[in-house]
This record gives structure tokens, C-alpha cells and sequence, in this order.
């Protein structure tokens, strides 16, 4: 009787898998080949040297914040868009992208502003003597001239973004896919080309890898632009979408209310990973390169949860827009245990191979030694990241952005920071005992995630509303 129960509550039929694989698997593939190819630039990048590798992590970084601070911008307004797609209010799907455009426009202008004139200031604060090698001067010279070239594609991306936001948010995961799958293609293809210098090209180095990014941006954008508006019938959101660019006034006022903590959330929320990753990098050199190469491979693996917990904010979005409050709870309820399941067996794979990635890297023992353990400190706390995760998405699918605001970067800056400064600053333990502890905080946040969702304050129609 019990074990009946557990399955209607944890366990979705054989429909319920199918849509959610639907909406999931498009993500999942998308993202994976991105880190795939993600990895090999690193490994590209990685055969230069280490301070090469270093100083392009360093940069992603950076350009990591300026690109959570869009997705977070998007999101506030992608919960409007899912709804109105639940609601089949097309118009009103149009005129959440209209605000998504202008967000855009004024997010990119201030991200290349501020990256272009502080370059080397926010770089600086990276580089920290303590590794047993490692040139500082050398790894901030890459750094820099990676960066400038990198900044062009930023704005490309973040148009890229809104849209792929949009077809997600109407159930049209394919095309994003797709772009994205011919971006990562022509990226690493690129990399081959321009960082070594074959088929008679320059050898460029990072620079090269700059510019093969770059190029797979605008190969992105075009892809998604080309196919989105010349089948309106598929994307019916497309037809007549730049008639204005005028949003209404009400709209952009509560778009602004709701979505403006999302926004402050990832910015702030990936200020402080960048944050964390500088306090480590006072432990050396070797560190910012070990955290790069375990970021990277661990990113190939938390595609799972990441991308169910996408499907979280759209299914469980279109229900609350349809008004289905207890189906929306319902399936927001299997989808978190499906998340979390799979990230068992996934963060099992990972722990049984952390030893293997760091050795594909030309660099140094002692990165690679530093590498391998945080991918094992990673894989142990998977699951618990896929619980966290889903109910971020649970939280936000409702409209509670300021709550989500609480849960998510206050967390960050509240508990992991104070507790990763205090071990770098005051003790002389590595980096693995560090990391370890900042990491196990999740535990923490997943016992205010339960209680939060358990709440059930964010089963509500906020379009009605």
C-alpha cells in the first residue's frame, strides 16, 4: 500500500516521461554538446600552456557573470511568457519578448562598458602567487587580449538567448537545439583552425579561440533568426513581432516588479561564484586552473539537472497559466524526484571517472591532483544540487522572485562566501578541505528549499493576477 502511494506521488506515467523528455531532451542534448565542445576548447586551449588555459577561464568568469545577469533578466520575463503561452495569449507572448529586445540592448551596452574599461583591474584580482609554477604576467597578457576580442560576441549572444528563451517558453525546444549544435560545431572546428594555425591559417592562440567564438555566435543568432521567422506557422509568436517595439505600460511595469529580483538574483548570484572562485584563487595559480578543469567536466555532467529544472519553470508554468494548480503541483512534485534520481546514477559516473579527465589536460600534477578531487567533492553532491535546483525553478515558475532572490544569491553571499574567506583568510588548509566545506552547504540550503516550496505559495495564475 505504501509502495503504491510512494509511485502516484514520485512516479509520472508513461505520458507524463514523454512530455517532459520532450521538453528536457532538446536541453540536455543542446547543452551537452555545448560542454562537450567546451571541453575540448579547454583541452585546445590547455595544450598552449596552463597560464593560457588560466587566463581564458579567468575571463569566462567574467563573461559568466555578464551572461547570468541575461538569463536572469529573461527569466523574470520568460515566467510572463510561459503563462501567456499557457494561456494561448500570443500578443502577450510578443510583447514579453519586445521587453526581453530592450533588456537585452541596455544589458549588453552596460556588460561591454564595464569589461571593456576594467579589464585588467577584474582580471588582477584573479592572479595570486602560491602555486609550486606558474606566470602571472603571462597568464593576465592572455587573459586580456582573449577578453577583447570575446566582448564582440556578447551582444550576439544575448539576443541569441532572448529568443532561444521565447521558442522555449512556447514548447519549441528543437530550433534553440539546433542553433546551438551548429554553434558548438563551428566553434570547435574554429578552435582547431585558428588557435594552431592549420589549413595555412595564423597560429593565433587564445586569440584564435576568441575569434572561433565569436564566429559561432553569429552562426547561432542567424540560425535561430532564419527558421523562427520564416515558419510563423511553427512560431506563430514570429508573425507581425517587430510590427512595434513599443511594450505596454503595464506589462513593462510588472514584468519589472516580478522580474528584477530574478535579475538581481543571477547577477548577484554569479557575483558570487566569481567571488568564491577569486578567494580560492589566493591559494595559487594551480587552483584557478584546477577549479577550470573541474568546473568544465562537471558542467558536462549537471546538464541533467539543469535542464530538468528548465522543464520545471515551463511545464509546471503552462499549468499554473492554464490554472491546473493541482496538476502543476502534482508534476512539479515527479519532475523534482525524477531530477534527483537521475543525478544519483549520473554523480555515481562521475565520482567512478574523476580521476580520468584532469590526465587529457597538458598541464601540471599538481592541477591535475586539485582537479580531480573537486570533481569527486561534485559528484558526491549532486543530487542535492538537483533538489536545490528544482525548487529554484519551482519557486520562480510561480512568480515569487523575491523569494527566489532569498533562497538563491543571499544564500551565496550569506553562508558560502563568509565561510570560504574565513578558511582561506584565517587557516592554512588546501583548497580540497576548503572547497569541500563551501560545498556542503548545499545541504543547508536544500533544508530552506523544502520548506519554501512546501509552502505552496507559488501555486498561483500571476497573468490574472
Amino acid at each position: 500500500m505504501r509502495l503504491q502511494r510512494f509511485k502516484e506521488k514520485y512516479i509520472g506515467d508513461r505520458a507524463f516521461y514523454k512530455l517532459v523528455l520532450t521538453i528536457a531532451l532538446p536541453v540536455m542534448i543542446q547543452n551537452g554538446i555545448t560542454s562537450f565542445v567546451n571541453m575540448l576548447d579547454n583541452l585546445m586551449v590547455g595544450g598552449i600552456g596552463t597560464e593560457q588555459m588560466s587566463g581564458v577561464a579567468i575571463c569566462n568568469h567574467l563573461i559568466f557573470v555578464f551572461n547570468l545577469c541575461v538569463f536572469g533578466g529573461l527569466s523574470g520575463a520568460g515566467i510572463y511568457g510561459a503563462q501567456f503561452s499557457g494561456k494561448r495569449d500570443l500578443e502577450g507572448v510578443r510583447n514579453v519578448f519586445r521587453f526581453k529586445l530592450w533588456l537585452v540592448t541596455v544589458l549588453s551596452l552596460v556588460g561591454l562598458a564595464v569589461l571593456h574599461v576594467f579589464d585588467e583591474p577584474l582580471l588582477s584580482l584573479f592572479l595570486h602567487q602560491g602555486s609550486e609554477q606558474g606566470d602571472l604576467a603571462l597568464t593576465l597578457q592572455c587573459a586580456k587580449a582573449y577578453l577583447a576580442v570575446a566582448l564582440i560576441g556578447l551582444p550576439v549572444s544575448a539576443l541569441s538567448q532572448a529568443y532561444a528563451s521565447t521558442l522555449r517558453e512556447t514548447a519549441s525546444t528543437t530550433l534553440p537545439m539546433g542553433a546551438g549544435i551548429a554553434a558548438v560545431l563551428v566553434n570547435l572546428v574554429g578552435n582547431w583552425i585558428l588557435i594552431y594555425g592549420h589549413f595555412g591559417a595564423p597560429r593565433l592562440g587564445v586569440v584564435g579561440a576568441a575569434w572561433a567564438t565569436v564566429l559561432s555566435r553569429f552562426v547561432e543568432l542567424a540560425i535561430i533568426l532564419l527558421f523562427t521567422h520564416l515558419n510563423t506557422r511553427a512560431h506563430p509568436f514570429a508573425a507581425g513581432l517587430y510590427r512595434t517595439v513599443r511594450v505596454p505600460r503595464a506589462l513593462t511595469g510588472t514584468i519589472l516588479k516580478k522580474g528584477m529580483p530574478l535579475l538581481v538574483n543571477e547577477a548577484l548570484w554569479s557575483l558570487g561564484q566569481t567571488t568564491l572562485v577569486q578567494i580560492y584563487s589566493t591559494r595559487g595559480l594551480a587552483v584557478v586552473a584546477g577549479i577550470n578543469i573541474s568546473s568544465t567536466i562537471s558542467m558536462l555532467f549537471n546538464i541533467v539537472f539543469m535542464s530538468l529544472g528548465a522543464s520545471i519553470g515551463i511545464v509546471v508554468g503552462n499549468l499554473l497559466g492554464a490554472g491546473d494548480m493541482e496538476k502543476a503541483k502534482d508534476t512539479n512534485t515527479k519532475l523534482t524526484a525524477f531530477s534527483i534520481l537521475c543525478c544519483f546514477a549520473i554523480g555515481g559516473l562521475l565520482a567512478a571517472t574523476a580521476g580520468v579527465y584532469p590526465r587529457l589536460y597538458n598541464t601540471t600534477e599538481e592541477v591535475r591532483h586539485i582537479a580531480s578531487r573537486l570533481i569527486l567533492i561534485t559528484s558526491v553532491i549532486m543530487p542535492v544540487h538537483a533538489y536545490t535546483n528544482a525548487c529554484y525553478f519551482t519557486l520562480r515558475s510561480g512568480g515569487l522572485t523575491r523569494l527566489t532572490m532569498v533562497y538563491d544569491c543571499c544564500f551565496v553571499w550569506c553562508v558560502c562566501i563568509p565561510l570560504a574567506f574565513g578558511l582561506c583568510r584565517f587557516t592554512a588548509l588546501p583548497i580540497v578541505p576548503v572547497y569541500a566545506a563551501v560545498t556542503a552547504t548545499e545541504g543547508l540550503k536544500a533544508l530552506f528549499g523544502h520548506h519554501f516550496v512546501h509552502q505552496e505559495k507559488w501555486v498561483r495564475n500571476i497573468v490574472n493576477e
